[in-house]
């Protein structure tokens, strides 16, 4: 008899601490709902943690920078990178636990008591128990019902007969009065079971997860001619396409592969002194391969992460390239940057990437990523894009590769970013990588993409990237590089552009998005007397080429938006002599 009482001398005052405290709660100032409450989770890649909550599925990287792996990420099968973290209530088992709680506040003692003697109160998953919020009905019954059942385990524990029957009528009434809201509840949660089992019925899989892209573009060239013949290029109105798909596995909860595929129709306006326009200025965004079929859907992605400690992740991969496996140009141009969950941003393939990044090509390799604090960041990669070719001046280590290093600095505030990058790049004569290149940015003149016939070319390239969000409406980026090539056994050449962006998160409806780029596509600005790279000995471009972009990506829904847009290029090929050149489309992006 003496334990029963001495149990309920325990449950009793404790259950009148709930009562007191849920009751006090609910007289305070009315807060926000707790679907509002939403804490940013703050991740070893901050691409899209400082962008505006409304845009962050629109900045999202993993087609050309897949989902990356975080030290202090639970699960890698979510692909979309988020800045919201659930609201949940998780269970404590000391006050401490609680962040925002402290000794002087006025419930201390009884938070204290309900939460190391009962274990009666749970706090959010944030580690805080926000004890100035209001309180809804739905609330304290699941509070009332934690209470309960506590008791139930007390009294199962000892002899029940015992229990005095006023105590059971208090707790009768209680159950009485809140019987609604513990019916409803109960509702939920079976509501949610039955959800829950038709999710892992229908799911694609309990291990991956697929993800996947669809766009249709409609195009075409309104002005220009072609620089190498010197006539108009065709004004034909196109329909294209491009399909993404996208699996990404984890084994341990702590590492991901991602394996990506894709095909499409989507024409390059030019290659170096070929295609439509015969250069590479203006050319558009996710083109079909050169050297596949249109449409031939194929592996394009394949690569393997995980941490190596606490603060450092290693990235192996088959088929990528070193400055997407870092991730760097995400979150220093978030807004442009191509993404899997809402498609491309910019429509260029300059808007996206500065010439630093510009030089590889896909191809096996391996990049380090490593937090030195919580403000720097350091990343080491080194590919080769014909790793997997046996062949004279190819392999892992005898033939092409880009080796890359970058420190980024990201602000307390997480609005401003910038970044210090130096490549060194090796090409042998002759080698061609997987989208058909030899060397250069496959961007901007002619000459900037050219090498002398049967000679190597090694480069050393410098950037220096910027991104500063100055408010959820406006943010702004840009870059400038420098890059100094060297014809083996022929002379140097000098290379450069810049860029500056402007960009306008939930533009005319929340998710949408502005973009107005203007730059300067790389052009080579010296060379050496006695190189000639087709213009003739020591001739280097002779022009500034302006690179004009604007786009506004419309969302008609979540997983639905259209972006038209406009590429408009000064002097293209960095030759005053050439006509500018005008191309629109019009964009429209599936996801699933």
């Amino acid at each position: 008899m003496f334990k029963v009482l001495w149990n309920y001398g325990l449950v009793i005052p404790g259950l009148f601490n709930v009562f007191f405290i849920l009751s006090s709660a609910a007289l305070a100032a009315k807060a926000p709902d707790l679907s509002e409450l939403k804490s940013g989770v703050e991740e070893l890649s901050p691409s899209i943690a400082t962008q505006p909550e409304s845009n962050q599925t629109a900045n999202l990287e993993v087609t050309e920078t897949p989902d990356y792996l975080l030290f202090q990420e639970a699960s890698l099968l979510s692909q979309e990178t988020s800045t919201e973290q659930d609201d949940s209530l998780a269970q404590v088992n000391s006050v401490s636990e609680l962040s925002d709680v402290q000794p002087t506040d006025w419930a201390f003692q009884a938070l204290q008591s309900l939460v190391e003697r009962y274990g009666a109160i749970a706090g959010y998953t944030d580690g805080t128990f926000k004890g100035d919020r209001a309180l809804t009905r739905y609330e304290f019954a699941a509070g009332l019902n934690t209470a309960l059942d506590r008791i139930n385990q007390i009294i199962a524990s000892s002899t029940a007969d015992l229990v005095k029957q006023e105590d059971l009528d208090t707790i009768k009434k209680l159950r009485e009065e809140f019987s609604t809201e513990l019916t409803a509840l109960q509702g939920r949660v079976d509501a949610a079971e039955a959800k829950l089992g038709v999710i892992e019925s229908q799911q694609f899989s309990t291990t991956v997860k697929l993800t996947g892209r669809v766009q249709f573009v409609l195009g075409s060239l309104l002005a220009g001619n072609n620089v190498v013949t010197g006539r108009p290029a065709p004004r034909v109105v196109t329909l294209q396409d491009a399909v993404t798909l996208r699996l990404n596995a984890s084994f341990t909860g702590k590492d991901s592969l991602g394996i990506t595929m894709g095909g499409g129709s989507i024409e390059s306006l030019g290659q170096t002194r070929a295609g439509l326009l015969g250069t590479f200025d203006g050319r558009t965004a996710d083109n079909a391969n050169i050297t596949r079929p249109r449409n031939d859907f194929s592996l394009s992605g394949l690569r393997y992460r995980f941490p190596l400690a606490s603060n450092t992740q290693l990235n192996i991969y088959a088929l990528s390239d070193g400055a997407n496996e870092l991730g760097f140009t995400v979150p220093i141009n978030p807004y442009f940057e191509s993404n899997l969950a809402t498609g491309s941003n910019g429509i260029s393939r300059f808007s996206r990437r500065a010439l630093v990044y510009q030089y590889g090509d896909s191809g096996g390799g391996i990049a380090v990523l490593h937090r030195l604090n919580e403000q720097f960041q350091l990343g080491l990669a080194y590919s080769a894009p014909n790793a997997n070719n046996p062949g004279d001046n190819n392999g892992f280590f005898t033939g092409r590769y880009l080796a890359l290093g970058q420190i980024l600095y990201t602000s307390p505030q997480k609005n401003f970013r910038a970044a210090l990058t130096y490549v060194n790049t090796y090409s042998p004569p002759n080698a061609r990588g997987l989208s058909g290149t030899n060397f250069g940015s496959a961007a901007g003149s002619n000459l900037v993409n050219s090498t002398v016939a049967g000679t190597g070319t090694v480069a050393n390239l410098y950037g220096v990237q910027a991104f500063y969000q100055f408010s959820p409406k406006f943010a702004i980026n840009g870059w400038v590089s420098y890059g100094a090539h060297r014809y083996l056994g022929r002379g140097d050449g000098n290379a450069m552009d810049w860029a500056v962006g402007l960009a306008f998160p939930d533009l005319g409806k929340k998710g949408s998005l502005g973009g107005l780029f203007v730059g300067m596509a790389p052009k080579l600005t010296r060379l050496s007397s006695n190189v000639d790279l087709g213009a003739g000995l020591g001739q280097a471009d002779k022009d500034t080429s302006l690179h004009i972009e604007g786009f506004y990506q419309y969302k008609i829904t979540d997983r639905i938006d259209i972006t038209p847009g406009f590429i408009w290029v000064t002097a293209p090929d960095s030759n005053a002599n050439n006509p500018d050149s005008l191309f629109a489309w019009i964009r429209t992006v599936y996801r699933f």
